[in-house]
């Protein structure tokens, strides 16, 4: 598209491998804060989950500018101005960066480095799913998706002529990841094995794709179904 890399944004949700939001741009502050902002809406308004990413220090800014309050600091003496208030994290917030480094195109290093909160308490919500602090999910979701969108694979003939349309394929790739693919990880086991046409094996696992583990359907989505589907009107503002 130009001489400037085009990064693929995402956000993802490691326990029901939802896609909470994907964008392209820039490696900018301005695309941070645009990520955050749109998982904050897909969040429930009280919740402020563990947040891990790599080392891009602008996280850090748009996470402190969507989960942050004013705090009033107290006197040190008795005379003199008041203190200013100051803008600070929520105490609820828990942020880590993987800092990787890399020399000649290897991995040399790779540091954890809590940002917002205590490694204990980092540590904690990991330890109830039996994790650590890394990036592994999403790196692995980035694979896949230079797997399915071909504007964004490697050396493929398939060309992207602009940032609209390689949006446009990010779009319909983060509904059909959500609702139409399943995920191995997510099947539940059937209480009884079903039987199945011919001589194959029976049937012992209830597929599951993120959008059911989320509780946001009951069933995997055909393509048909996506393209199909009328989404119903939002909510026009009130005219005086």
């Amino acid at each position: 598209m130009s001489r400037s890399p085009q990064w693929v944004w995402v956000a993802l949700d490691p326990v029901t491998k939802l896609l909470l939001t994907i964008e392209s741009g820039d490696r900018t502050l301005a695309m941070a804060q645009r990520v955050v902002h749109h998982v904050v809406q897909v969040l429930a308004p009280d919740c402020a989950p563990l947040f891990l990413t790599d080392g891009f220090k602008e996280y850090m800014t748009a996470l402190l500018t969507h989960y942050g309050q004013w705090v009033h600091r107290p006197r040190r003496q008795a005379t003199g101005p008041t203190p200013k208030p100051r803008w600070m994290p929520r105490p609820q917030l828990l942020y880590a960066q993987v800092v990787k480094t890399m020399r000649r195109r290897r991995l040399v290093d790779v540091k954890h480095h809590v940002v917002f909160g205590t490694l204990s308490a980092v540590q904690q919500v990991l330890a109830v799913y039996g994790w650590q602090i890394n990036t592994a999910f999403i790196e692995r979701v980035n694979l896949t998706i230079r797997q399915h969108v071909a504007a964004v694979g490697r050396r493929v003939t398939t060309l992207c002529k602009g940032e609209a349309g390689l949006g446009q394929q990010l779009v319909l790739y983060h509904v059909y990841y959500n609702f139409c693919l399943p995920h191995t990880s997510l099947r539940l086991p059937l209480p009884q094995p079903e039987p199945t046409n011919g001589t194959g094996s029976a049937k012992r696992w209830q597929l599951q794709t993120p959008a059911m583990a989320a509780g946001l359907t009951d069933h995997v989505w055909s393509l048909r179904d996506v393209l199909l589907f009328r989404v119903p009107p939002w909510l026009q503002p009130a005219r005086v």
